[in-house]
């Protein structure tokens, strides 16, 4: 399979490969999903199994070898775990030009007064 390189993750990419960091089943990763953002972020059939095929042409997942389970099982390769290492940094980075920018906002607002 030809490996192609994701420079970023979208945000259903990101909770999936958050979700098999430990070895799960399709299901259960929606599941683990809904359960982990208290509802917030729904991540349907559809969706998964497009991004996983995607996350494993990009060699951040594998599939699992399960006998005696028809379930598909995937888990996080080591390169998928550095990926994800650096997207929460990126997110965090992310998050703070954010609040600066709302900080900066709220300081002008108050110039103006």
């Amino acid at each position: 399979m030809k490996q192609e390189k994701m420079d970023q993750l979208t945000d259903p990419a990101y909770y999936i490969l958050l979700s098999v960091l430990e070895a799960r089943h399709g299901y259960a990763v929606m599941q683990y999903i809904e359960d982990m953002t208290d509802g917030e972020f729904i991540v349907g059939p559809a969706t998964l199994y497009t991004l996983v095929k995607k996350l494993q042409k990009a060699g951040l997942i594998t599939l699992l070898d399960s006998p005696g389970d028809r379930r598909k099982t995937y888990e996080a390769t080591e390169e998928g775990r550095e990926m994800l290492q650096r997207e929460i940094e990126r997110r965090r980075r992310m998050a703070a030009h954010g609040a600066q920018a709302f900080q900066h906002l709220q300081g002008s607002e108050g110039n103006e007064k």
